[in-house]
């Protein structure tokens, strides 16, 4: 009961706020029509007598990055809209030539909207308190029908303009004041060879991982496994040989166990025949401490979030088995067609440290494929790791 009645009136609350913005929007919009009746002519002159030099006079400058300052801080606070912003002055005076029709659009709805509202309480009042009909109209079923219904049309149109009105302001917003697409461009192609160069380093750490496991653990096995089966074959006495045999036995099966486990860590089979949540069930199975999986994802991630997935997941959970000294993880899959969350919580002693080789390369695995990857583990506990995968 309580989170259903959460819904409704945190949607409430955020119309509310809109609308207070777009109130706010509508009496700026008046200071800023007055800067730019002045801003208009100091503008001619600045253009025909400055010979270049100067665009835009000081004074103007200084207001339009004002009242843009003032803008950015409404739209921020009662329209959710906090972008990167790159502007000068002309940048500033265009964003406030375009704002204003727009800011005085949202306060004419507004307006119109408090005008029906109080158009409604007379006729109700007219018609059932004072009994002095509001234009000589007394209130038949028919007539009151035809009110509300005309009511909630309009109230739903308006709602509707004020919806549009708000997505105006952060359009225009965008436009005028974020980053233009090419240095977007730039930005992009700048953010893909870093991710390039990350995702090089993240495959260079895992194949000297795979040697380091293969050098120290199974290769040594073998080496201890071929010295017992020479030894067998030299002893002189049956029982002694027996003896030899059974031990070198034993070891071939250890080092089969730390094959497994190496070709495992490498890639799990049950990812591709099974899915995702089969191969974090294994996970948890192998795990040296409690691990609780909850998994609720529609369908079948793409390939390539499924490994980065699960390799986030095993990463964390070895992590907090070996050196947080954790008690139990708890692993949380979910996501839509467009988005994978992953969240990772042991009760360990915390401290790990983000720029460590394995969290680095988990990073580095995310940052591929423009995801994103977060860690945050005080001393004392408890660790907690984020991962959000898009699908798209």
């Amino acid at each position: 009961m309580t989170a259903s009645s959460d819904v409704p009136r945190g949607g409430l609350a955020a119309i509310g706020r809109a609308a207070v913005g777009l109130a706010l929007g509508a009496f700026t919009a008046g200071a800023e029509l007055v800067l730019l009746a002045v801003a208009a002519p100091l503008m001619a002159y600045s253009l025909a007598f400055s010979h270049g030099q100067r665009t835009v006079p000081a004074v103007v400058a200084d207001g339009a990055r004002r009242l843009t300052e003032l803008e950015r801080r409404r739209l921020r606070t009662f329209l959710g809209e906090d972008g990167v912003v790159q502007y000068g002055p002309l940048r500033a005076l265009s964003y406030l030539v375009l704002r204003v029709p727009v800011g005085l659009l949202g306060g004419v709805i507004l307006l119109l909207i408090a005008f029906g509202a109080v158009t409604g309480v007379r006729l109700a009042v007219s018609w059932w308190i004072t009994g002095d009909y509001l234009d000589g109209i007394p209130p038949s079923w028919w007539i009151v029908l035809y009110a509300a219904v005309a009511g909630l049309v309009l109230l739903f149109l308006a709602v509707q303009g004020l919806v549009g009105v708000a997505a105006m302001e952060r359009g225009v917003a965008r436009r005028c004041l974020g980053p233009s697409p090419l240095a977007e461009y730039e930005r992009r192609i700048a953010q893909l060879s870093v991710t390039r160069a990350q995702v090089v380093d993240a495959v260079d750490d895992e194949r000297r991982r795979i040697e380091r496991d293969l050098h120290d653990g199974v290769q040594q096995r073998l080496v201890a496994l071929g010295m017992l089966i020479g030894r067998a074959r030299r002893a002189g006495a049956q029982d002694k040989a027996s003896e030899l045999l059974k031990q070198a036995h034993e070891e071939s099966q250890r080092a089969l166990a730390d094959l497994r486990e190496v070709t495992w860590r490498v890639y799990p089979a049950a990812l591709d025949g099974e899915g995702l949540r089969a191969a974090l069930e294994t996970v948890a199975e192998r795990s040296a401490v409690p691990v609780t999986i909850e998994y609720d994802v529609p369908g079948r991630p793409p390939h390539a979030v499924e490994t980065a997935a699960y390799f986030v997941v095993c990463e964390a959970v070895t992590n907090a088995a070996k050196h947080s000294g954790a008690r139990s993880v708890r692993v949380a899959v979910a996501g839509s067609a467009t988005m994978i969350g992953v969240r990772i919580e042991d009760d360990g002693g915390g401290g790990a440290d983000p720029g460590g080789g394995g969290l680095a390369g988990l990073a580095r695995r995310v940052a591929a494929l423009d995801g994103t990857f977060t860690v945050d583990s005080p001393q004392g506990g408890p660790t907690v790791i984020i991962a959000g995968l898009p699908c798209g």
